[in-house]
This record gives structure tokens, sequence and C-alpha cells, in this order.
């Protein structure tokens, strides 16, 4: 279920947007249509005499945040017990507060974009009301936003930007971030389309904690046919639908500490396999590339380790740090200021009290000369070097803690910046992995489509091979007919010889010139 502070921050834009008059306070009939709303989406039965009867002492008319706050925990909140649609909450929530605040004319985004930016507004505010988001948080959402569109993050530009905000306030309302997203001026070169998609890719991560998405093939468990599904991977479970619309639901994976995921061999005559095994089953499944393969084994890998060490989604473990290290920031910059102060009101004490010596040694110096005056007098003007050396002590150490201040504030610009630093390091490996791995991807095609030529070469060459053979066997089996052949006509010529001698040695030769000259 979705933490308190998140669904409160919701329903605190809604409470404000029913303050027409801006005054602080809404009526009682406005809140029991708000809390009619809330209690349907959150599917809990609404009880219309209770806040009638929560507010019956107090005559005063319109109800404040803080009134209102009481009765919203025990009547509605603290009775939430099964597990709701939280789009569906926010999305009512959105309805009454964009009628008041949104310009849709002004905005080169469509309202829906607009309700995803005004969610990942709620998630990256700190809990303070009224609510606003910071400089360092605007820049981490344009990051990720201009990495999620493909585009190159302007840090010069974001600087003037910076440089501008602070001169004001130094943080951005909901309705000022959107329109900030919505004029296009940290995605000048993109079109509609692309920042969309852009906008949609982080509200996913940060908001429905999508941690990776893409098509895959599954094996099933009746038929054992393969089946192309669109899978979605969150910290603790994997659901695959039929296309990426998610019209359609087809199952979960559910994720433990006891879950593992194994790369697999090829069989079936499916490539790139990996297993993922849960508490209820095994699911088999292949991808398109090795690449690919590797990439969610991977991010389901690093989901059971976090698990396994009961950490949340990355994002919100960023946050949190990040939260972390501005309130021990804040926490040392009041103890800075704190000691400041006391060494202030120090100094200007001891300067009050050397200046009260000085006034009571002044007319010291025209009295009349009396016994011991002179040694009164030595007696006062120690005290007043004294007093002297402790100010000058004290106008040192504030000096110091002047340069301690400026050093503190130095290094935390200098943490920033390497952090800064560290994140464009970060990405530019990213980018280089996904580079390498592509590369590799590509080598491993031309290794393979190298290892096919040699196979149907080898192939060819065995075959041509068996034909040569065949050939050699056919000619010899040709000889050896024609060699056959010979010796037949060999015998069939020398008994064609042989026939003529007994003919001649049968008939006399004038017998044969008779028999010619008759003929």
């Amino acid at each position: 279920m979705e933490p308190r502070d998140e669904l409160l921050k919701s329903i605190w834009h809604a409470f404000t947007a029913l303050d027409v008059d801006q005054s602080g306070k809404v009526s009682k009939s406005q809140l029991k249509v708000l809390s009619h709303n809330l209690c349907t989406v959150m599917r809990i039965p609404h009880d219309p005499v209770a806040l009638e009867e929560h507010f019956k002492d107090d005559d005063e008319g319109p109800v404040s945040n803080q009134g209102y706050m009481p009765y919203l925990n025990r009547f509605i909140l603290d009775k939430v017990t099964v597990d709701f649609d939280r789009q569906e909450f926010h999305k009512m929530c959105w309805t009454l507060c964009s009628r008041k605040n949104l310009n849709q004319s002004k905005l080169m985004i469509s309202s829906d974009d607009a309700f995803k930016v005004w969610c990942i507004f709620n998630f990256l505010s700190d809990d303070q009301y009224p609510l606003v988001i910071i400089t360092e948080e605007i820049e981490y959402f344009l990051r990720k936003l201009t990495e999620a569109m493909g585009g190159s993050w302007v840090e010069e530009r974001f600087e003037d930007y910076k440089m501008l905000l602070n001169a004001r306030q130094q943080s951005l309302s909901a309705w000022e971030l959107i329109s900030l997203v919505g004029s296009g001026h940290f995605s000048k070169g993109m079109d509609k389309q692309t920042l969309s998609m852009g906008i949609n890719e982080v509200y996913l991560e940060l908001i429905l904690d999508v941690l990776k998405q893409g098509y895959m093939m599954k094996k099933g468990h009746k038929r054992k046919n393969w089946n192309e599904r669109w899978f979605v991977l969150k910290p603790n479970s994997m659901s695959y639908y039929v296309s990426e619309d998610l019209a359609e639901w087809k199952g979960d994976i559910l994720l433990d500490e006891y879950s593992a995921v194994a790369p697999l061999q090829d069989k079936d005559g499916k490539k790139c396999l990996f297993l993922i095994k849960s508490a209820q089953k095994s699911f088999e499944i292949s991808v398109s590339d090795k690449k690919k393969k590797q990439e969610w084994i991977q991010a389901i890998q690093t989901c059971l380790n976090r698990l396994r060490d009961g950490r949340p989604a990355p994002h919100r473990e960023a946050q949190q740090k990040r939260r972390e290290i501005r309130l021990r920031r804040q926490e040392e910059q009041e103890e800075l200021e704190l000691r400041m102060r006391e060494l202030q009101v120090a100094n200007e004490a001891k300067q009050l009290e050397l200046e009260k010596m000085r006034r009571v040694t002044a007319p010291a110096d025209f009295s009349v000369p009396s016994r011991g005056s002179g040694q009164v007098r030595q007696q006062i003007e120690e005290q007043v070097a004294q007093k002297s050396t402790e100010l000058e002590q004290y106008l040192v150490r504030v000096r110091e803690l002047e340069d301690m201040y400026q050093r503190l504030e130095e290094a935390l610009e200098d943490e920033r910046r390497a952090r800064q630093d560290e994140e464009a390091v970060r990405r530019l490996q990213t980018r280089l992995l996904e580079e390498e791995a592509t590369k590799r991807a590509e080598l491993e095609q031309l290794h393979l489509h190298q290892q096919r030529t040699i196979s149907e070469t080898e192939a060819e060459k065995q075959e041509l091979q068996k034909e040569r053979v065949a050939k050699e066997n056919a000619l010899q089996a040709a000889m050896e007919q024609l060699e056959h052949l010979e010796k037949e006509r060999q015998g069939a010529l020398e008994q064609y010889q042989v026939r003529p001698s007994r003919a001649t040695a049968m008939h006399p030769p004038a017998t044969r010139c008779h028999y010619r000259a008759a003929q």
C-alpha cells in the first residue's frame, strides 16, 4: 500500500483547490463531497454523519487543513484495509485541483502528461506544506526527462535557469513545474511525441516503480507452446500482458528472497533462454538476442538482491539518500548559525563590558591622587588589558568560524558538483557499456554469420567431395566396364580371325576363284 505521506500530498492539492477565496479554510459541505469521493476510490464505507459529529463543537464555519486532518486520519485513512487503485485515487484529486490551476492553452503537453508531471512533483517534493519542489529535485527530474528523450543535458542552460530561480524563490509549485515542462524550455529540438514519451518513461519509473519492460517469449505450462508477451518488471513482481497497451493481463510472477534467475542452454529451436524460479512455479523465457538476455537477467537479479537486503526500489532509495543529505546539511548549517549567534552575543557582551571598564577608568585619570590609587589604577588597567585580550581571542574565534562556515559552503558546493560529475560519468559509462554491448552483439552476430558461412562452406565442400568420390567411382566403374568391353572386343576379334582361317582350309583357292568368276 502506498505510504500515507504520498496520499496526503494529493489530498492537500484537492483541499487547497476547494479553498476558493484562499483563506486557508473550506466549507463543511465541500469537505463532505471531498470525503465521499475519497471513501469511494479508497473502497471504504462513507459515514455522512461523521463529519458533522466531528465538527459539532466547531461553529466557526469553514474548516482549515489542520482542522480537517484529524478527521481525515481517523475516519478515512485509518479505515483503509484493502488495496485500491492508486491511479484512480490520484486522478480524482487531480480532477479537483486541475480545474482551478491548469491553463492547458499555454502548454505543449496534453492533460494526461500534465497529470504525470503532477504525480512526479508529489513524489519529489518534501513532506512540508505548502508543497514545493526545490532546485536539486528539479534538476534531478529534468536530467531524467532529458535522458528519457534521448537528448543531451545542457548544464549551462540549467545554471542560467537556477540563477533566475534563486533570485526569486529557489523552488517551484506543482503548476509552475508543469508550466516549465510544458513550455518546452528544456526540450528544445524535441517534438511533442518525444516529450510525451519521455514524461511517460519517467512516470513509469518514479511513480509506478517500473524497472524494465519489453516483449519476450514465454513457454506455456500446459500446452508447452511459446507465446509472445509484454513483460513489466517491478521491485517484487513481474507481470505479463498480451501487448504493451496493458489491456489484457495474463499473469504475474511473484518475486521474493527465495526466487532465482539463471540462464538456460538453447533448446526446442529457441535461443537466448533463461529461467525464473518463483515460489509458485518456474518460467522459461526466450529473448531475441544475447544482449537482451543479459539485461533482463541482471535486472531481475538486482530486484532479488534488493528483496533479500530489504531495500526499496533504486529511485526511492536515491530519493531517501538525497533527503537525508539535505537534512544533514540543514542541521549542520543551523548548528553553525547557532554558534555564530552565540559568539556574536558573547562578543557584544564583551564589548559592552570593555566599554563599561573604560568609562570607570576614565574619571580616575582626573581624580586627586590618593594613597594606593596607583595600585588600583594598575589593577584596572590589567583587567582592561585582560578583557581586551579575551575580546581579541573571541574575535579571532569568530573569524575562524566564519572561515569554517565559508569552507563548509565551498565543500558542500564541491560535493554537489562532484555528485553531478559522478552522475555524468555514470551516464557516460552506461552509454559506453551500451555501445560496447551493441558492438559485442554485432560481433557475435558477425561471428555467428561467419560460423554459418564456414558451416555452409564445409557442407558444400563435403558435398563436392562426395560428388568427386562418386564421379571417381563412376569413372572407375566406367574404366572397368571399358576394359571389360575391350576384352570382349579382343575376344570377338580373335574369334572372327579364327573363323576365316577355318573357311580357307575347307575351300581351296581355285574353287574360290571359280566361285568369284561365277559371281
